[in-house]
């Protein structure tokens, strides 16, 4: 859990045993909700992880059942407060080390790399209280990348929510609605019936070996976490559908390895614009313009990606050029 997180809630509203509950907690800051979760509300609705400016929906799996959670956010960027609903409050502990989990703190190296790099300074000081939010679900994380293969984010949206509308289970929670998708389930799913839904034929074979591996419990987020960067990238390419840029994703937002993802389009993007003038790096390229990022390469990443979506990158780097 990070440094410096309450660890148990401030004010519970109901009591922990019963089935629904909430409770209050305080997150350092500084923290800007709506930067860091963005990025869920930008490339479209999936019904798996739902941002809609106010509130987050989200699930996580605990004891081989999946829980919902629901986390509004209140006070200053300074002193953020938090809200989470859950519903059912049996799984209260869990899920609130969950949420104090889900926003990555930067490292203490974070400020001697400011001073080294202008443009990071930059876009540190331009979105104040911006952290990295882990996807804390190995399935959903390895999902989110086997859609968006060679399409826009947009369409790879649509089509983990038309997956969760097929196959998914619907909860309620602090009267909204999310759904969690079932390793068990889209195991035994044919892959005709996921290429239905628009996914191409071998997108639907990735994704139902990928819920077959995670059934079977040949691959797990606890087995992972005790491996070396290395060791995880070997496990995961193993699996059909599975590059070494899902892999790093993996290392980078499930996990909260300092991991550059440098064979993603979009990160190349980004490093074109910040340190190429545009030009667009190759792999190689990438990792060796971004090496002196070191421990905080996941919040120097994030960030780029962000300034990116936001359509200011190429402003900002002019600017920290200047």
């Amino acid at each position: 859990m990070p440094t410096g997180v309450a660890q148990r809630p401030i004010r519970a509203a109901r009591a922990p045993e019963r089935r629904a509950a909430s409770f209050e907690l305080e997150l350092p800051g500084p923290l800007d909700p709506a930067a860091s979760l963005e990025m869920f509300r930008r490339s479209g609705d999936d019904l798996l992880d739902r941002w809609d400016g106010r509130t987050f929906l989200r699930t996580i799996e605990i004891d081989g059942r999946a829980v919902a959670f629901a986390t509004a956010f209140a006070g200053t960027r300074a002193r953020p407060a938090i809200r989470v609903a859950i519903d059912d409050g049996r799984y209260a502990e869990p899920i609130l080390a969950a949420v104090c989990a889900t926003f990555v703190q930067s490292p203490r190296h974070f400020a001697e790399l400011r001073r080294a790099d202008p443009l990071l300074a930059r876009l540190e000081a331009r979105y104040r209280g911006f952290r990295p939010v882990l996807q804390l679900n190995l399935l959903g994380a390895l999902l989110r990348c086997i859609s968006a293969q060679q399409v826009n984010l947009h369409w790879a949206s649509e089509t983990r929510r038309r997956l969760a509308q097929r196959f998914g289970d619907k909860h309620s929670v602090d009267g909204a609605i999310v759904y969690s998708l079932s390793a068990e389930r889209l195991a035994s799913a044919a892959p005709a019936e996921i290429r239905a839904l628009q996914f191409t034929n071998r997108k639907a074979e990735y994704v139902v070996a990928v819920a077959q591996a995670i059934a079977r419990g040949q691959i797990a987020i606890e087995r992972l976490a005790s491996l070396s960067d290395a060791e995880v990238i070997d496990e995961l390419v193993a699996l059909r559908g599975i590059g070494v840029w899902t892999a790093e994703w993996v290392l980078a937002r499930t996990l909260g390895r300092p991991r550059v993802v440098a064979g993603d389009l979009g990160v190349r993007k980004a490093i074109s614009i910040a340190y190429r003038n545009g030009a667009m790096p190759s792999e190689s390229e990438v990792r060796d313009l971004t090496a002196h990022w070191k421990v905080s390469a996941a919040h120097a990443q994030a960030l780029l990606l962000h300034a990116l979506g936001e359509k200011e990158l190429a402003a900002l780097a002019a600017k920290s050029i200047a």
